[in-house]
């Protein structure tokens, strides 16, 4: 039994509410359960210097949480430097939207996409490259409706799940209660249309046979699809 009473293939509940902010070309909140994380995108008519003149476009991503977003407060990043879990988590989020991306037709222009979580309860990394994608796929939006943008540079929808092993069962979606005691832990990230983007597996107390990481890229589909399909609603 799963400490929250969901069935092994169970996602916690989502929610995705958007245009939270008033100054974002793009912005959501989305709850995944008790995860919650506040995505805004922000499109500049310039790129990084090793961008220019490329006719490339450019998408990145910051991420961070409040200092209490989880049971104890953390303190602020800024003050001390990020932490390289943050740097890793962003760089992740950023390459996994550009992973959906049509660069040629976004045009020479950036857009950062900055994750902040508001409360924490597992998955926030993965709950950050799903509300992402919608942050950005809403200032896409607003470029092509403008006609900076002729033709829609997001190929495909981009979200991710967390899926392990805890207490000898494939699970999906974990909390934090799970994602402490799970026995591996991973993270995928697929495009709605199915396609893998990257895979985060990792022994945290056992090892995995094939057979096992078979079943979890099995789980990662469902509920990929299931993060796709709130996606597509909110955006619609």
């Amino acid at each position: 039994m799963r400490p929250s009473g969901r069935n092994v293939d169970q996602m916690r509940s989502i929610s995705i509410e958007t245009d939270v902010t008033k100054h974002a070309e793009g912005s959501c909140l989305i709850k995944i359960g008790d995860t919650h994380v506040l995505c805004t995108a922000t499109v500049d008519e310039r790129v990084p210097p090793f961008m220019k003149n490329s006719g490339l476009g450019w998408v990145t991503a910051e991420y961070g949480m409040l200092p209490r977003a989880t049971n104890t407060r953390m303190r602020r990043e800024a003050k001390n430097g990020q932490s390289g879990r943050t740097q890793e988590i962003q760089r992740l989020i950023g390459r996994s939207l550009r992973a959906g991306v049509d660069r040629v037709a976004l045009g020479e222009r950036q857009i950062t996409v900055d994750c902040d979580v508001i409360q924490a309860d597992g998955g926030t990394r993965c709950a950050s490259i799903t509300g992402g994608w919608v942050a950005l796929k809403l200032a896409v939006n607003k470029l092509m409706k403008i006609g900076d943008v002729i033709s829609d540079p997001l190929l495909d929808p981009v979200a991710a799940v967390s899926c392990g092993i805890y207490a000898g069962q494939n699970i999906l979606d974990l909390d934090y209660p799970e994602d402490s005691e799970a026995g591996v832990d991973g993270n995928f990230v697929l495009t709605g249309s199915g396609q893998l983007i990257e895979i985060q597996m990792s022994a945290e107390g056992s090892v995995f046979s094939r057979q096992q990481m078979n079943g979890l890229l099995d789980l990662a589909e469902k509920g990929v699809a299931e993060l796709v399909a709130a996606q597509k609603a909110a955006t619609s």
